[in-house]
C-alpha cells in the first residue's frame, strides 16, 4: 500500500469516535455534530478523513446533514421491547468497526493499494500555488478541472459523449443520488434492480420512497431476459439501475448482447437508466462493455465515486447527465455543497496525467492476485461448506452455502469470535440471499484469514 496502515484506517478510529459521540446522548433527541474541520482539528486527521467518516454514518441513515447548518444526528423513538434483534446492515457495519475485529465483510479495494500519498502531494504542491483567499470560492457543481477530466474521462464515440456541464460532483455518493432523483421527478416512483443489489443503493431508493422491483440475477451473471421482458411490459418501471460493468456484489459479467437488448426496451418504454460506475474500472476482462455503450443517451445517468480507487481521502460521489441541466444546476445550487477546491483539483491532476490509469493497472492485478489467493484458502479452508463462482472483478466473492442456512445466524455466530461477514439478505429489500454471503478479499491480510475461514466453516455446520 502507498499509506501507512494507521493512516489508512484513520477514518475508522473518526466513525467510532462519532458513533460514541452520538451513543451518549439520549436517542429520542437529535444533536448538532461538529463541523468537518471543528471535527478534524479536535481528531487531528485531515477534513477529507472526517468527510468520510460521516458520509459512511449518513448512508447508514444515523445523521442526516442540514444544507449551511452541519450534520445532525436523527432523532429516534426508544426500541420497544418487543425488537429481537437490530437491524441487520446496522449491526454489520458498526460491529466491523469495532477495534479487534476482522471484517470478511469490508468493501475498499483502495484498502489494498490506494493514490492517498500522491493525492496529498499534489494538493500541497497546489496550495503552493494558489494563494488562500479569505473566503474560498466554492464551486457548487465541482471544480471545473476536475468536472472536465471526468468528461473527457467518459467520452468515448459520438454518441456516447459528455461535456464538463454534464458533470457534477458532491460531498459523497449519497448525496448527489439524492438530488439527481430528485432532479429527474424519480422520488416515488417504481425502479427496477439487479438482485443482489447494494445496500446502499437499496437505502437511497427507500429514502426516496422508490418501490423497488428486484430481478435476480443468475449464478452466470445474466438475467432471465424473457422474464425481463415481461416485468418490463407488466410493471409502471421509471428507473432501472445496473452496474456497468461487473454485476456488484455478484461478481458476474453481463454478456454485451444481453445489455444491448436491455438498453433497446428500456429505451422503448422511456425509463431512465441509472448506470453504477463504482466498480466499472476494477473488471479483469479487458475491455468490458458496459450499458452506456448502447443506452439511450437522453434517459442515462452514469454514477460513480473515487474512493473505490483513490482511498478514503477522496470520498466525493460524482452524477454525468446530460439532460434535465436546469433542475440540476437549482438543486445543486441549493445544496451548496462546500468541497475542496485543491483537493478536486489534485484529483484532476491525477487523472490528466494518467496516474489514474498506471495505478488501476497495478490495482487490477493486485485484487485478481488476492481473489486468486482467497480463492484457495475457501477450497482449502471450508471443507466444501460454500459454493465458490469466480468473480470477474471487483472486490469479493459472492458465496452461496451447499446446503440451505440461514446467514444471519452465522454471522450472529462469528460476532463472538470476532470475525464479521455480509450476510446475502442485506443485498435485498424483499431478504432474498438467506444462504448467501459477501466475502471479501479486500481486508487486513496482516491478520489469520485462514483461521478465520475454517471458523466461518465451522459456523455454517453448526447452524446446518
Amino acid at each position: 500500500m502507498n499509506t501507512p496502515k494507521n493512516a489508512s484506517f484513520a477514518y475508522q478510529a473518526v466513525y467510532r469516535y462519532l458513533v460514541e459521540l452520538i451513543d451518549n446522548v439520549p436517542s429520542e433527541h437529535e444533536q448538532r455534530l461538529p463541523s468537518l474541520r471543528q471535527l478534524a482539528q479536535r481528531l487531528s486527521v485531515s477534513v477529507s478523513t472526517t468527510k468520510y467518516a460521516y458520509s459512511l454514518l449518513e448512508d447508514e441513515g444515523r445523521i442526516y446533514a442540514k444544507p449551511k447548518f452541519g450534520y445532525f444526528s436523527k432523532s429516534q423513538a426508544a426500541p420497544s421491547p418487543s425488537e429481537s434483534s437490530p437491524n441487520l446492515l446496522d449491526s454489520v457495519f458498526s460491529n466491523a468497526r469495532q477495534p479487534g475485529m476482522l471484517a470478511l465483510s469490508s468493501d475498499a479495494p483502495a484498502m489494498l493499494l490506494s493514490l492517498e500519498n500522491p493525492l496529498l502531494m499534489l494538493e500541497r504542491e497546489l496550495a503552493r500555488q494558489y494563494p488562500r483567499s479569505p473566503a474560498p470560492l466554492y464551486q457548487p457543481f465541482g471544480e471545473p478541472e476536475l468536472r472536465a477530466a471526468l468528461a473527457d474521462r467518459y467520452t468515448r464515440s459520438t454518441h456516447c459523449y459528455w461535456q464538463a456541464s454534464h458533470v457534477y460532483i458532491g460531498s459523497d455518493l449519497h448525496s448527489v443520488l439524492e438530488l439527481s432523483l430528485s432532479a429527474l421527478a424519480l422520488e416515488g416512483t417504481v425502479a427496477l434492480v439487479e438482485s443482489p443489489c447494494s445496500w446502499a443503493i437499496l437505502r437511497q431508493l427507500q429514502a426516496a420512497k422508490i418501490r423497488v422491483i428486484e430481478m435476480p440475477l443468475g449464478a452466470d451473471g445474466r438475467f432471465n431476459l424473457p422474464a425481463l421482458e415481461e416485468l418490463l411490459r407488466r410493471e409502471p418501471i421509471r428507473l432501472a439501475v445496473l452496474s456497468s460493468t461487473v454485476n456488484i456484489p455478484q461478481g458476474g459479467l453481463m454478456p454485451a448482447q444481453d445489455k444491448q437488448q436491455i438498453c433497446r426496451w428500456l429505451a422503448e418504454r422511456t425509463i431512465w437508466l441509472f448506470e453504477n460506475d463504482t466498480y466499472g474500472q476494477l473488471c479483469f476482462s479487458p475491455e468490458p462493455s458496459r450499458y452506456r455503450d448502447f443506452a439511450d443517451p437522453d434517459r442515462l445517468l452514469v454514477f460513480s465515486t473515487f474512493d473505490k480507487i483513490i482511498g478514503s481521502e477522496a470520498p466525493y460521489g460524482y452524477v454525468l447527465c446530460r439532460q434535465h441541466e436546469p433542475q440540476l444546476r437549482r438543486l445543486f445550487l441549493a445544496r451548496g455543497f462546500r468541497l475542496s477546491p485543491i483537493r478536486q483539483k489534485a484529483i484532476a491532476k491525477l487523472f490528466n496525467s494518467k496516474r489514474v490509469d498506471q495505478h488501476l493497472v497495478r490495482l487490477r492485478g493486485v485484487l485478481h492476485k488476492r481473489m486468486t489467493h482467497m480463492k484457495s484458502l475457501l477450497k482449502e479452508h471450508t471443507d466444501g461448506q460454500l459454493q465458490v463462482i469466480v468473480p470477474h472483478g471487483g472486490a469479493a466473492f459472492w458465496l452461496e452455502a451447499t446446503r440451505p442456512v440461514d446467514m444471519r445466524r452465522v454471522f450472529e455466530r462469528l460476532l463472538g469470535q470476532h470475525i464479521v461477514i455480509a450476510p446475502g439478505e442485506i443485498f435485498s429489500q424483499q431478504q432474498a440471499w438467506k444462504h448467501h454471503l459477501r466475502l471479501s478479499y479486500t481486508l487486513d491480510w496482516s491478520k489469520d484469514v485462514p483461521q478465520a475461514l475454517e471458523k466461518l466453516a465451522q459456523a455454517i455446520g453448526a447452524e446446518r
